[in-house]
């Protein structure tokens, strides 16, 4: 199935399906795996296609590459989008490809758009048809594969990871639409500044070329017929004020420290100013949501347990309902977090037992804590004299469980605030019988 047909290269199509790239010579960006003697070139050079998972952020070339991969080598084409696309569609194209190899001797290449949406019985439908070579699977995700791709499927398949445009690659899709789309073919173009046109795209090809073909729309030509697009004009095209905000540079960096230190701080007004900063500019809402999951155990840990629950929840929730409702679910975490008692206890005391393993500080299990699953182990008196918490008052008896070179390291050092007071009180007290 060839979809650079007449229907999608009508005049009533946007830019971006009208000049979409048929090879690898047209394509922008992502040397790293369609340069020359890289992966993907060779792929296609050699008409030998494997299954593959393409993850990147959004407008980068991921369908746009499984288009080329299809046109140029000897195999049939099938799209679905998982957003649309459930078992049922899955196993109507596994049929077809199987009539493909079986009639015909011809493989098919089966593109699912944003396969992260898929759950596991959808993806689960798909390894027995792609570990057989019945379908040459190309999966394009936004969405980090190890999260959200099962392990059997992405083991099956090669892992290509496309990077974000760069400003020459912007300007490369800009040269080949003037000069090979029929609308654009013959004016005279220049901007007040192009980088506020890529800025404004957050770096996505697809709106970076339909924006500009508005942009054309609103601007009136001089006498020489020449159009001079403004920041004015890009500003009205996308409808919204410019936000300082890219992934790429250190003002992303800037934005999510500001954030984390903001609810660190406990200054939830703060932190909903830096949350609603990073969300219009663009941010990956999960991206936050996993902040705020490290958030919750390393600055506010055992002060209050149930940070972490809840930042897990929310995390779970931005991905069931995506934006913008994401926003709310967001700003309800963030404000949260930023309200409770805070302690770093956790945290240090993971990173003092780590400093002292790493300082070699390494000693045997003391005997009786060893296990003792075989009759000789219990021989050689592992496990001897241990005495089990349970059968004790409190469920606590008086043991050593560190090696004797470490008996009197204390790594865990709760603080007076929140939840983790009583956890003080009470180990205050055990450590009075235990020393």
């Amino acid at each position: 199935m060839n979809l650079f047909n007449e229907e999608n290269t009508a005049d009533t199509s946007p830019l971006a399906e009208r000049v979409r790239p048929q090879n690898l010579n047209d394509f922008a960006g992502q040397e790293h795996l369609v340069g020359k003697g890289k992966p993907i070139r060779l792929m296609i050079e050699r008409n030998e296609p494997v299954s593959m998972i393409l993850w990147g952020p959004p407008g980068v070339g991921k369908t746009t590459l499984a288009l080329i991969i299809s046109n140029n080598v000897n195999a049939d084409f099938i799209q679905l989008s998982a957003v649309s696309s459930g078992v049922k569609e899955v196993r109507d194209a596994i049929e077809k490809a199987r009539r493909n190899l079986i009639r015909f001797n011809r493989k098919t290449i089966l593109f699912i758009d944003e396969i992260h949406r898929f759950n596991k019985a959808q993806q689960d439908s798909l390894l027995h048809s792609v570990e057989t070579g019945i379908i040459i699977l190309i999966g394009a995700t936004t969405e980090n594969p190890s999260f959200e791709v099962i392990p059997p499927l992405l083991s099956r398949c090669r892992l290509y990871i496309l990077e974000e445009l760069q400003y020459e690659d912007f300007e490369k899709l800009l040269n080949n639409a003037i000069a090979k789309d029929e609308k654009l073919k013959g004016k005279k173009i220049k901007f007040e500044d192009l980088s506020l046109l890529i800025m404004q795209s957050g770096g996505d090809a697809r709106k970076f070329l339909n924006a500009f073909e508005f942009a054309i729309k609103l601007t009136t030509p001089d006498g020489d017929g020449k159009y001079f697009i403004t920041n004015e004009i890009i500003k009205e095209v996308f409808q919204s004020k410019y936000i300082k905000y890219d992934k790429n540079t250190e003002e992303h960096y800037n934005i999510i420290s500001a954030f984390i230190k903001s609810v660190r701080g406990s200054d939830p007004d703060a932190a909903v100013y830096w949350l609603a900063r990073m969300l219009m500019g663009g941010e990956d809402p999960k991206f936050i949501a996993r902040r705020m999951i490290v958030l919750a155990s390393e600055d506010i840990g055992n002060a209050e347990p149930y940070a972490l629950t809840l930042a897990t929840s929310t995390f779970t929730a931005v991905d069931y309902i995506g934006m913008p409702e994401a926003r709310i679910i967001l700003s309800q975490c963030a404000t949260y977090l930023a309200s409770c008692p805070k302690s770093n206890a956790s945290y240090m005391a993971i990173e003092k037992a780590t400093e002292d393993v790493r300082d070699k500080h390494l000693f045997d299990v003391p005997l009786h804590l060893k296990n003792a699953p075989t009759t000789m182990m219990k021989k050689l008196g592992y496990g001897k004299d241990y005495k089990y918490s349970h059968d004790y008052p409190e469920h606590f008896v008086e043991q050593e469980y560190l090696p004797p070179e470490l008996s009197e390291k204390i790594y865990y050092h709760p603080t007076e605030l929140g939840a983790e007071a009583k956890l003080k009180a009470r180990l205050e007290r055990l450590w009075k019988k235990r020393k």
